[in-house]
């Protein structure tokens, strides 16, 4: 049915992770204008960073059927829903109207685009097979948005920091995937940090990025450089934060992985509550 394949193709680009993306983009542009105002620019940029992600998820996918079969067969390539063809097709076209996307903006944009483009072309096939890489490689790809929106206004450094706290979500968001993928992972002959260090290990490192969020994201607050809003949200975060490095700790890990995500939301929402 064709709605059962626009929802299975919608699924295959993470369409809510490409959401809070774009929010991110907004987010940054915001931050550069010191205001809440969405000029064509950050539109272009919300556009290009969507059209780029939906191209890297694709290809994620297509490159990780066989770990699929093993962790997530319910998924649109493994369970047949859309067929590699039609994926490398939408994915193609959906890169490269992200990078005229950003060529439309600025060519620094632009130049942005092209390399996390090529970071999450090889994630699967080559970054992931190394564990401590990929991981690192989809924090900075995925934390990007932020600077990305930036950019757009004119003004890069304005993201660098909050883009640096989502980066401490992202990896460890990134670990505990990793230790629901392990039967698929070590099928594809992978290298990951839950099954070079073991399980235990994974949630240590995991919860050690979410401790070292928890004063970085208090530190620009007390250097002046956000307000009393921001404090306020940021601090209802980090208690939140708190809860889930003690189930890591305690080798609970479920829902850590959906909880990072509503946490990255909250934090956008913290730095948009500041500028409003």
């Amino acid at each position: 049915m064709p709605g059962s394949w626009t929802a299975s193709v919608l699924s295959l680009v993470r369409l809510r992770n490409l959401l809070l993306s774009a929010a991110g983009v907004g987010i940054g542009g915001v931050l550069a204008q010191g205001h809440v105002t969405f000029p064509a620019v950050v539109l272009w940029a919300m556009a290009s960073a969507v059209l780029l992600g939906a191209a890297g998820n694709i290809a994620n996918d297509l490159a990780d059927q066989d770990a699929d079969r093993v962790n997530r067969p319910e998924r649109a390539l493994v369970s047949g829903t859309v067929s590699p063809s039609a994926a490398l097709l939408i994915g193609g076209v959906a890169g490269g109207l992200g990078l005229v996307s950003a060529l439309w903006v600025d060519v620094r944009l632009f130049a942005i685009a092209l390399a996390a483009l090529v970071v999450m072309l090889v994630y699967s096939p080559l970054l992931k097979r190394h564990g401590l890489a990929g991981n690192l490689a989809v924090a900075a790809v995925a934390s990007l948005p932020l600077v990305y929106g930036a950019t757009a206004v004119g003004w890069w450094r304005a993201g660098l920091v909050p883009s640096v706290l989502a980066a401490l979500l992202h990896f460890a968001r990134e670990i505990v995937k990793d230790l629901a993928d392990v039967a698929g992972d070590r099928a594809q002959g992978r290298r990951t940090i839950p099954i070079a260090y073991g399980p235990a290990a994974a949630a240590v490192i995991a919860a050690a990025a979410l401790i070292a969020f928890v004063p970085a994201s208090l530190a620009p607050y007390f250097a002046g450089w956000y307000g009393r809003r921001y404090g306020l949200g940021v601090t209802a975060l980090d208690l939140g934060v708190l809860l889930l490095i003690a189930r890591l700790l305690a080798r609970h890990p479920a829902g850590v992985s959906a909880a990072l995500k509503t946490a990255m939301l909250f934090g956008l929402a913290a730095l948009l509550w500041d500028r409003l």
